[in-house]
């Protein structure tokens, strides 16, 4: 006969092992799936019709003339004003971002001169229409018909006509990306501010110069907060280029204009740049993806490397 000492639990064999009340049980799901509502069923009904309807209409509709658009999608002149809309917004981009990151660092200084010149940039170019800028830089001969190089209250060293400096190009790159810098600021300024300021103190600490803290530290853990909205200003700004063509810019839009204005084929044009837009921006937006992906490196936790309750106890 089997006796028990006092102190001491039975032991049963893994064979016979039953979890206990309250014991844990593992349960597996990672193949869990949402329950598909009525409603679901019924809007995704929904817009499948809707997807087919609209198919339907631009394949059928013989007013598109999709053989005219097949004509022009590859002619020379809408090609090159492909190039010169994208050449624009590369161009205007790079000059936003480094206009908007000057001026909000000099918004985040303790220099008042620095932030008061700051924010009456950022008054005077977010508070006007960009179409009007564009115009204004386009006219700029009219309150300055020359542009001189030299110090001030002395005759000119040098001196050049204004309407043979600023040609349509530059008035566009000047309209579009000194715009393009008063939002670019409010940009990284909220990249900036969003890091830990004790990274600020720790770059101290470890002897960094304040430049070199901003470059080394400072700015690339802000890119993770800057990248999204700098790609929709990329966007915005490709699209933004259609409006230099009120300044005689041969850029897209324009290119079209010019043809469907001789061939009165308007909509089948406007098809076309409708196209090359969307082209465009598609790409854009599969860069601006890489680019999220590549700075949120280290602050995504994968789905795949989240441990198991199981082999959490």
């Amino acid at each position: 006969m089997n006796t028990l000492t006092s102190g001491t639990m039975p032991m049963s064999s893994s064979t016979d092992a039953s979890p206990g009340i309250g014991a844990f049980v593992p349960v597996d799901v990672s193949a869990a799936r949402h329950r598909t509502s009525p409603l679901r069923w019924g809007l995704t009904l929904l817009l499948t019709v809707a997807a087919l309807q609209i198919v339907y209409f631009l394949f059928t509709n013989p007013r598109f003339e999709w053989n005219v658009v097949g004509k022009y999608l590859f002619s020379a002149n809408i090609l090159t004003g492909l190039g010169v809309t994208l050449m624009l917004t590369v161009v205007a981009m790079v000059i936003g971002i480094v206009i908007g990151t000057i001026v909000a660092v000099a918004l985040l200084s303790d220099f008042g001169p620095g932030r008061w010149a700051a924010q009456t940039y950022l008054w005077a170019f977010r508070g006007t229409p960009l179409l009007i800028q564009l115009i204004f830089w386009y006219n700029l001969a009219y309150l300055i018909p020359d542009i001189s190089v030299g110090l001030p209250f002395l005759p000119p060293l040098a001196q050049w006509p204004t309407n043979a400096v600023i040609t349509p190009f530059l008035a566009a790159l000047l309209g579009l990306g000194l715009a393009e810098g008063a939002y670019m600021t409010e940009i990284v300024r909220a990249g900036l501010t969003s890091v830990d300021p004790r990274q600020h103190d720790a770059a101290k600490a470890l002897g960094m110069t304040p430049t070199k803290a901003f470059f080394r530290i400072i700015f690339p853990q802000a890119m993770r907060f800057i990248i999204p909205p700098t790609g929709n200003q990329v966007i915005g700004m490709a699209k933004a280029t259609a409006l230099v063509s009120v300044i005689a810019m041969n850029d897209l839009l324009h290119s079209v204009q010019i043809i469907y204005n001789r061939t009165y084929e308007i909509v089948p044009l406007l098809m076309v740049a409708v196209f090359w837009y969307l082209v465009v921006i598609t790409l854009m937006y599969g860069c601006q993806s890489r680019l999220e992906r590549y700075y949120s490196r280290g602050h995504r936790r994968d789905a795949t490397q989240v441990p198991l309750a199981s082999e959490q106890v």
